[in-house]
């Protein structure tokens, strides 16, 4: 028999620590549950053995991993001249850690602690198998603040750029019910949810951007290569005749180009950065929001959704028990639209104020009269969080049609767009020679 240490919770939330006697960890994690208290870290109570400082670099070696160094990168020593050196970047050089990365973690976290296997235990498995270098360091501290007595949210805390409040709160709630493995699986499963509606939008973009791209090159080479020598040739053969207009136009557009290219794109530029500038400004970017929302091709997309972002992640929030004015604070800190977030505000102080979320909801034009009423069935069934839920699955429906709906817009109307830009340049540059040509033959009938 051995001896194990745990960290549990009684059906209040409350946190209890102890020791039990078990044959291993299954029956310690079985012996807890047993008295009604729900583990969230547990580990054998070891007797201090002698260090092997020989044996654990060849152990990490092995699995690819260097030893840890200590601050400031200096090299850690062990017995004999054997040395290890870690290099890493540093924090402001790092990028952030992939969602694809995270959700997979997630997952398999939520498949091994659903298992029945310790959170201890399933953080060092997943531990051997991480390629993603922040991502390791991080679950590297995770270990050790629990280790040392900390809860799982407990130690997400310390990595904000990696488990943001949506994911820290609700592994809180999760700890508290006892259902942490059921908590993970929803983080996961609205986490899969969102990158799909992400890469559906930025799937839908890339062709526009491809036709963009490619009219502005040929425009470009246009007018800073050919029209020159087609101005040459007029020159020459028509001896100073009055061009066409719209040949006159093209012709003044590639002298612009050619002898103003730096005051083009330092425009350009100026525009890009005067958005950015006034975007960092409260009324700027409520305003920029606001024109997202009420754009004429993409205004819909954008709408619907901001609306299946808000109504899943608060539906998931309330469905693994965080309480509902918290649960309004995360999602008005993650909309990532002002006036989605303002509208959350309003109804966060509703809330507050003992009112339903009805009110607030139908004041704002975002929320269509379907959601403000399936809202409204919920408060009354009490069962919001499922309401929302089938709020969200219906908008990731539309979302996917207005996907669509506006690649199949946006491509025959691009290629409308550059059809016209060249075709207008050839004929431009066609009817001078038209002239030219019809001169000639009655000069030589």
């Amino acid at each position: 028999m051995a001896t194990f240490q745990y960290i549990a919770k009684d059906a209040e939330g409350n946190e209890t620590r102890g020791t039990v006697e078990a044959g291993d960890r299954n029956s310690a994690i079985a012996t807890v549950r047993a008295q009604g208290l729900f583990p969230t870290a547990i580990g054998e109570v070891r007797s201090s053995a002698p260090a092997q400082p020989a044996a654990a670099p060849k152990k990490n070696a092995r699995r690819g991993r260097a030893p840890a160094a200590p601050e400031g990168g200096e090299k850690k020593k062990g017995k004999g001249l054997n040395m290890e050196i870690k290099i890493t970047l540093p924090k402001f050089l790092r990028g952030k850690v992939k969602t694809k990365i995270l959700t997979q973690f997630t997952r398999q976290l939520a498949t091994l602690v659903n298992a029945g296997l310790p959170l201890m235990r399933g953080i060092d498995v997943l531990k051997r198998q991480m390629k993603d270098p922040q991502m390791l360091e991080a679950l590297d501290g995770i270990s050790e603040n629990i280790a040392a007595g900390g809860t799982f949210s407990e130690a997400l805390t310390q990595f904000p750029k990696i488990f943001d409040n949506l994911y820290i709160n609700m592994v809180k709630a999760g700890e508290a019910g006892g259902v942490l493995e059921v908590v993970l699986g929803r983080l996961a499963e609205f986490a899969e949810k969102s990158e799909k509606i992400k890469n559906k939008v930025k799937g839908a973009m890339i062709y526009p951007i491809v036709v963009l791209m490619a009219a502005v090159g040929i425009t470009g080479f246009l007018l800073v290569t050919v029209i020159p020598k087609f101005k040459q040739v007029f020159a020459d053969m028509m001896g100073g005749a009055e061009l066409p207009a719209i040949t006159q136009f093209v012709i003044d557009a590639s002298e612009y180009v050619q002898h103003n290219g730096l005051v083009v794109v330092a425009a350009v530029a100026a525009i890009v950065l005067a958005k950015k500038l006034i975007g960092k400004t409260e009324k700027g970017a409520y305003l920029f929001d606001v024109m997202a929302l009420k754009m004429p091709v993409t205004g819909t997309l954008v709408q619907r959704t901001a609306v299946s972002r808000l109504t899943r992640t608060l539906g998931t929030l309330l469905s693994s028990g965080v309480p509902i004015l918290q649960s309004l604070v995360i999602v008005r800190d993650t909309t990532g639209n002002r006036v989605v977030s303002n509208a959350i505000q309003n109804v966060h102080d509703a809330v507050k104020e003992g009112e339903g979320m009805t009110g607030p909801l139908s004041q704002c034009w975002v929320f269509p009269p379907m959601v403000v009423s399936m809202v409204e069935v919920g408060e009354e069934t009490g069962a919001l969080a499922d309401m929302l839920t089938r709020v969200a699955n219906t908008y990731d429906d539309e979302v996917d049609n207005a996907v669509a709906g506006m690649t199949a817009a946006i491509e025959p109307a691009l290629i409308i767009v550059l059809a016209v830009v060249v075709g207008t340049i050839v004929v431009a540059m066609f009817l001078p020679m038209i002239k030219i040509i019809s001169s000639v033959s009655g000069g030589a009938s």
